[in-house]
């Protein structure tokens, strides 16, 4: 496999001295230092789950006691939808003149110091939330003004007009860097009354006897690389819940459990996911156009790999850009590098001059379910909810999350608050199953609207790939509306996944 990346055979007879060298000089120094010895070589993995600290010497007499707190809700995550949900739960009781504690932990030092996204956010569930979040002061700075999309080639690109009602119409909507929003959410969250902690991560899902959940343990600190306990080692701290709500975002560690725990991925099928990469500029005001909405497709991806970039001109008193890249992990070439081929659409003939003479401030990335609407697990079980990305709530072909994450956690907010109250429940001391928020759910807008673009992913499978779904888009989305089956071979969600199936 090395030879056949090599240029040339020349480089591949040099490739082959230079392991020969490696084999003849290295190996026998490094069996003679001792290295070789597998007593002397570090452990890959430390964590308490692979090597229990019971049958650890060094943690022996070490206080493994764990202080706990009684909260009525603990939400797992400071995102859009869990501070969404933290802070109707709020407006609710001090409608009726209740007292509920709120705790939220996120792993982040500070509230919104994790959240990565090219947001272009769609305000409809921000209304709901805060119908003067103009007064309010939400930093939302930047409507678009300007929806552009085309089709790449190596060296053009062909503009695709955006019709009404298709999901890339962005107008009404706001550019927001997604890390100030959330910033803000969190300084309403505590103004109404919220318990937030930064810098505390959920490590472990606590259960009652009957197995319903009953909250959250947050992670020990005071921990050696290789797993030994320091001076300063702190147990985590309990937080003990009638209800725990997991906001997570994709494919977080404790979702995943609780899948397993409570079978909730029986009936829906397997998630996909995609890999979102973006940057931040500073760029030549002369090229700045705030407002602006660009989408491209194809080029450097091939017609089977689904993918495309965005470019959102913001305006936040200085000329800003932020771009990216989404590469969907279900692609075929195993050399494919998404971070490469990000690198090489920035040197576009059409997007190269945007950046030329600008300056990267910020990076980063971030995996996004893909799924869709048949990808959704059972939403409620025992003692808990999931909200936002964690079950994958995303709208995948317009790229955006954050509105339907906020209404599902004001959705579950609603739900909890009415269990809460509900004197024939207040004095239960297992966790309650609020499957009343499913239900709101599924008769919300949120599920029109991902029910109307179930297909549009599943389409990218066909001969034509990416292609062939944007024509599905054109024809099927904006002409039926999303009228059709779940997938263009099978007449409902129960079917064989096998045709999405990545290859």
């Amino acid at each position: 496999m090395l030879f056949s990346r090599c240029p040339s055979s020349s480089r591949a007879r040099q490739c082959f001295h230079a392991l020969k060298l490696i084999k003849r000089d290295c190996l026998p120094s490094l069996h003679t230092a001792g290295w070789a010895s597998t007593a002397a070589v570090p452990r890959i993995t430390t964590h308490y789950t692979i090597h229990p600290r019971d049958k650890d010497k060094r943690w022996e007499g070490i206080n493994m006691e764990r202080f706990a707190e009684e909260a009525d809700v603990v939400i797992v995550g400071g995102g859009p939808a869990g501070l969404s949900a933290a802070i109707r739960l709020k407006q609710l009781a001090a409608e009726q003149g209740k007292e509920i504690r709120v705790c939220l932990v996120e792993k982040a030092s500070q509230i919104g110091a994790h959240t990565l996204s090219g947001a272009c956010l769609e305000p409809r569930s921000l209304e709901e939330l805060f119908p003067d979040w103009k007064e309010r002061g939400a930093p939302l700075h930047t409507p678009v003004t300007e929806d552009k999309f085309g089709i790449l080639t190596k060296k053009s690109r062909i503009p695709v007009p955006i019709l009404p009602g298709l999901p890339m119409v962005n107008h009404g909507n706001y550019i927001v860097r997604l890390g100030h929003f959330v910033r803000w959410l969190g300084e309403q969250a505590e103004a109404l009354g919220v318990e937030l902690y930064p810098g505390y991560a959920a490590a472990e899902v606590l259960f009652h006897e009957d197995g319903s959940v009953k909250g959250i343990a947050t992670n020990d600190v005071g921990i050696q690389k290789d797993g030994a306990p320091k001076a300063t080692f702190e147990r985590g701290l309990e937080l003990h819940a009638k209800v725990t709500v997991f906001a997570e975002g994709c494919h977080g560690h404790l979702a995943k459990q609780l899948y397993t725990k409570y079978n909730l991925r029986e009936k829906c099928q397997p998630q996909s996911y995609g890999i979102g990469l973006k940057e931040l500029w500073t760029i030549d005001e002369k090229k700045w156009k705030p407002g602006r909405v660009e989408h491209t497709v194809g080029w450097p991806l091939d017609r089977h790999t689904y993918g495309g970039s965005f470019l959102y001109h913001l305006n936040e008193g200085e000329p800003l850009v932020a771009l990216g890249f989404v590469v969907g992990l279900d692609y075929q070439n195993p050399y494919l590098n998404p971070f490469r081929e990000f690198q090489r659409w920035k040197h576009h003939p059409t997007v190269e001059p945007t950046l030329e003479g600008g300056k990267r401030i910020a990076y980063g990335a971030r995996a996004l379910n893909e799924g869709g609407l048949q990808s959704i697990p059972k939403l409620t079980f025992p003692g808990g909810l999931l909200i936002g990305c964690s079950p994958g709530l995303m709208n995948v072909p317009k790229i955006k999350g954050t509105h339907t994450a906020m209404k599902s956690g004001i959705l579950a907010s609603e739900a909890i608050f009415s269990q809460l109250t509900n004197e024939n429940l207040q004095s239960k001391t297992i966790g309650l199953d609020v499957q009343e928020y499913e239900e709101n759910l599924k008769k919300s807008w949120v599920w029109k609207e991902l029910y109307s673009v179930r297909n549009i992913r599943p389409s990218c499978h066909s001969m034509l790939g990416v292609y062939g779904g944007m024509i599905y888009t054109g024809i099927f989305y904006w002409l039926l509306r999303g009228k059709e089956p779940w997938t263009l071979k099978h007449p409902d969600v129960t079917a064989t996944w096998e045709f999405l199936r990545p290859l």
